[in-house]
């Protein structure tokens, strides 16, 4: 059976990594090489990209910022995102196509599923912008919708850490690794996986959630190949 992924990510992955902000060329072609060499072995990737490099709305709305406005400007910060990842797919020899929860139809399609679905069967990459198309819903709840929508078989969560671990390594360097834990284990421990409405949503609909680094040259190949690395959640 074909293997079809669902991959997040954050905007982090977009920057440049000094900076912390903005968008690296270079960092996003990366990326896209890697995801453009599973795609060739006939391995179906659907991707949602965040926008935090661009524009941190929950950081804007604790500085005062409505919180609808804020994730508004959220959502058009993913577009930017996406398109620069379609374009680095594309010069990786793939086809792709960016599917926006928010009406934006000179640059990209409006999400329909069936549409997705099919890009996918052709062997394109689809990039979801927008997030829902909702304020108050974070891109990891926009994954795990989007993954049980066009029937994917894992959702992928791209970090710059190793996966899960014991405590916050930014606080504890050498705190172990959890190579697996439960959705429930998730919740219970208030472990930063995913919020705890996309845990929920996983769960419900059985779709394990595999964490890795993304920083770490081969482990987007490694993930998307079903390789153990990181963190599975099931």
């Amino acid at each position: 059976m074909t293997r079809r992924v669902a991959l997040k990510l954050s905007g982090e992955a977009f920057a440049d990594p000094d900076l912390g902000y903005g968008i690296n060329p270079k960092t996003v072609q990366a990326v896209a090489d890697e995801v453009a060499g599973v795609v060739v072995d006939g391995f179906e990737v659907a991707m949602v990209v965040g926008g935090g490099n661009i524009f941190r709305g929950i950081s804007s709305q604790a500085a005062g910022m409505d919180r609808a406005n804020a994730d508004y400007m959220g959502m058009l910060a993913t577009v930017i995102n996406a398109l620069a990842m379609r374009d680095a797919l594309e010069r990786a020899g793939v086809e792709a196509r960016v599917q926006s929860a928010i009406k934006i139809e000179q640059v990209a399609e409006p999400y329909i599923r069936l549409r997705a679905i099919r890009h996918l069967e052709k062997g394109r990459v689809v990039v979801f912008a927008g997030g829902t198309g909702n304020p108050y819903f974070t891109t990891d709840t926009t994954v795990a919708l989007r993954a049980a929508e066009i029937g994917a078989d894992v959702v992928l969560k791209a970090t710059r850490v190793d996966g899960v671990h014991e405590a916050d390594p930014a606080e504890v360097p050498d705190a172990p690794l959890i190579p697996e834990l439960t959705y429930m284990e998730v919740i219970e421990r208030g472990l930063r996986v995913m919020d705890t409405t996309a845990i929920t949503m996983c769960m419900e609909n059985d779709l394990p959630i595999r964490v890795f680094n993304i920083a770490v040259p081969g482990n987007i190949a490694m993930a998307i190949r079903g390789e153990p690395v990181g963190t599975l959640v099931r």
